[in-house]
């Protein structure tokens, strides 16, 4: 970590650095989040120190009483050391950024969308463990119950490096609780995750390759709730790409929210682009098939939740559901940053 900040801060130092203005902004952006990073560090060495000088004065005054307050400070040290172990992972372009998450019901009917609304919760209760701020951008109701689509922006430092190893497919094996008769139903549902961009990160959009619609608000209270036409639809026709964002005060606010969204899938769509083509050349074929699931959530005939990607399980179903997912995140960051042959 010290040798690249060293080799960044001489790079600001050149004169031609502020030349390229897309590459000095990465550069600044990488430092910060370095100097961000050591300073952490220099914090949680010094605080092991100050552990281990009480421990030591326990011994010799011979008070069982720190015993106690030593391996609670120990705990809490071990979490913090986790987790900044976890973010010198986390290298890519967009990590530190903010992220979007859009949950969609698949196959399934109405346990579908009730999937959907338990994995909002899910994600929610990590956000809230982990320190991020969560805001739902657009939510579609299913018919029934549960549902349909739901977008949620999650910010903090390292939201999106920490949410982009939950984008695929989320199985979900239960007894229906809509099924009258009991039986065990097998449920889909997909979570598409993007970085959110900050205004140095250039993407090209012709207006005329845009169809803006416009209609009222669903849910719940509110004084505009369909009354006013403010809820934004927007399409990108060349790709097909649909964002929307009703949760706004205002048209022009949502307007706003539904183009950042758009950026970001752009950019996503690129990116992914880019993999499957050198992929292909690699002789690698990718499934992204609906059916490719990335994880495993088993209620009956026993509780099991399995990644398929890096193998973890974890038995206790309800500590997952519960957002206890930290686990998950860190065996995909690991096993991504060590691939096998």
């Amino acid at each position: 970590m010290e040798k690249e900040l060293e080799e960044l801060e001489q790079k600001a130092a050149d004169p031609d650095f502020w030349n390229d203005a897309e590459e000095s902004q990465r550069i600044l952006k990488r430092t910060k989040a370095l100097r961000s990073r050591q300073e952490v560090y220099k914090k949680l060495l010094s605080d092991c120190e100050d552990a281990l000088t009480l421990a030591q004065l326990g011994l010799e005054e011979q008070d069982e009483t720190v015993l106690e307050e030593v391996l609670a400070e120990l705990s809490h040290l071990k979490n913090r050391h986790d987790k900044l172990r976890l973010e010198t992972l986390l290298t890519g372009e967009y990590d530190t950024n903010d992220a979007i998450f859009t949950l969609h019901a698949g196959a399934g009917g109405t346990e579908a969308m009730d999937w959907v609304q338990m994995l909002l919760r899910m994600y929610m209760r990590w956000a809230e463990r982990n320190g991020f701020e969560t805001r739902i951008l657009d939510l579609l109701d299913g018919e029934e119950a549960g549902i349909k689509s739901v977008t949620v922006e999650v910010s903090g430092e390292y939201a999106y490096g920490f949410l982009k190893s939950e984008k695929g497919v989320h199985r979900l094996v239960r007894i229906s609780p809509f099924d009258a008769s009991g039986r065990r139903h097998t449920s889909f549902a997909s979570m598409e995750v993007m970085p959110v961009l900050d205004d140095s990160v250039e993407v090209e959009i012709n207006p005329d390759d845009i169809k803006m619609d416009v209609f009222r608000a669903s849910g719940a209270g509110g004084q505009h709730v369909n009354k006013t036409s403010s809820a934004v639809r927007i399409t990108h026709i060349p790709t097909g790409i649909v964002v929307s964002c009703q949760n706004e005060r205002s048209q022009f606010q949502n307007r706003e929210t539904a183009m950042k969204m758009l950026k970001a899938r752009l950019l996503e769509l690129k990116e992914r682009e880019q993999q499957e083509k050198l992929a292909q050349i690699k002789g690698e074929q990718m499934d992204i098939a609906w059916g490719s699931q990335i994880r495993s959530y088993v209620f009956c005939p026993y509780t099991l939740v399995k990644d398929h990607r890096t193998n973890h399980e974890e038995g206790n179903i309800q500590k997952v559901m519960d957002g206890e997912i930290d686990e998950f995140i860190q065996e995909y960051l690991v096993n991504s940053n060590n691939p096998k042959d």
